[in-house]
């Protein structure tokens, strides 16, 4: 079914609010904008689904964006971070309570950042179509085959999702998956301010003066990418930024220089408006700029840390049927093997209880890995006791 009116979406969203989950998932194209084009929203109860052209004339999605933070219904998504910035960007508001079926297989140990079409198979033994992934969804009209591709992303997300809260439960891992939603739900997650844009290139500079002109060409490139609604590398590549921040051209001339620059890109407008944002850079005081990011070289004992914790991550995940990449990451790795209080997530909640408490005591030689039946486990240590001579 395909809903091209306000009208009807309005009586289907009154019918979708009265079950107690619904799963949702959009079609929407970003290659050439800043902002992601929604072009189809799919919604499904266990009772029917729908496909609506949110491109359709005079379209009002309000009743939508009720529906989606309506606290009596959960939303259902599958790597809902795309989808949930939609829904952030167009009505300021945030799906919720919501579900990611991507987190809880992550939590359940189906793997990885799995897809969507991998999850049904696994689930429900399902293979699905996907001749239709790659089409122009702005393109109207919508083709027969297009609608039905789109509805069976939510009619057999249904399924996943009474699989996956059955799993949970009976695993005792609600819990975990409902952590993890926290980021999801967050505004702070979806928010693009111009002024944190740096932040993407934060461990890349050394230097003060680096930082002072980054931050406020960053801030440029981001406002105008937002305001022409095109995406950054349209305004200016990264290469192009991070050269800018370590050279800080104080003139035309000398950003025209720059072999990243292209050839008279220099006099246009938007060259003039970066010269500008550099030297409103160097301006800045270095006493009020954010602390740098310090790279310190790992120890010879940081780095064979790092190599146990490794297989010891490996070891507990396979153990618990559990994503590795869910309970911690390569960086968590690192900051345990530099600190014991590194404000990292795999040293919080359920990872803590998980991994976390096991890796700091292999860190300080209180857990031992060993091979036992060709497969790794861990040995707890007693410390020696040193008895001093009369």
């Amino acid at each position: 079914m395909l809903i091209t009116s306000s009208s009807e979406l309005a009586a289907v969203c009154a019918r979708l609010a009265k079950h107690p989950f619904v799963t949702v998932d959009t079609e929407f194209l970003r290659e050439t904008t800043f902002w992601p084009k929604l072009c189809v929203i799919q919604l499904a109860s266990t009772a029917e689904a729908v496909a609506v052209d949110a491109l359709a004339p005079g379209m009002d999605l309000t009743p939508f964006f009720d529906l989606m933070v309506d606290p009596a219904v959960v939303k259902v998504f599958h790597a809902a971070r795309q989808d949930v910035e939609i829904v952030w960007h167009l009505s300021k508001r945030i799906p919720e309570p919501l579900f990611d079926s991507q987190v809880a297989a992550m939590v359940l140990g189906y793997g990885d950042s799995i897809s969507y079409d991998q999850l049904v198979q696994r689930t429900n033994g399902t293979q699905l179509d996907k001749t239709s992934r790659f089409t122009d969804w702005s393109k109207r009209p919508l083709s027969p085959a297009q609608i039905d591709y789109a509805i069976a992303d939510v009619t057999h997300l249904r399924d996943v999702y009474v699989k996956l809260t059955g799993e949970l439960q009976k695993r005792g891992r609600s819990d975990w998956v409902a952590e993890e939603m926290r980021v999801l739900t967050s505004p702070d997650t979806y928010r693009q301010e111009p002024e944190r844009a740096w932040e993407r290139f934060r461990s890349r500079v050394r230097k003060p003066r680096e930082l002072a002109v980054l931050m406020e060409v960053a801030a440029w490139r981001e406002r105008e990418a937002q305001a022409r609604d095109v995406p950054r590398s349209r305004v200016l590549k990264d290469d192009s930024l991070f050269d800018i921040a370590l050279t800080g051209p104080k003139s035309v001339e000398a950003l025209g220089a720059m072999r990243s620059i292209p050839k008279g890109w220099e006099r246009s407008r938007d060259g003039m408006a970066v010269v500008e944002a550099v030297q409103a850079g160097l301006a800045r005081d270095p006493r009020e700029l954010p602390p740098i990011d310090k790279h310190r070289p790992q120890s010879q004992s940081q780095s064979a840390t790092v190599e146990l914790l490794k297989v010891l991550l490996k070891m507990v995940a396979e153990k618990h049927h559990v994503a590795a990449k869910v309970v911690a990451t390569s960086d968590d790795l690192d900051r345990i093997a530099e600190s014991d209080e590194a404000d990292v997530g795999a040293l919080k909640g359920w990872r803590r209880e998980l991994f976390g408490d096991k890796a700091l005591a292999l860190k300080h030689g209180k857990l031992a890995l060993a091979i036992e039946r060709g497969r790794v486990t861990t040995v707890e240590r007693t410390p020696a006791v040193v008895i001093a001579e009369a």
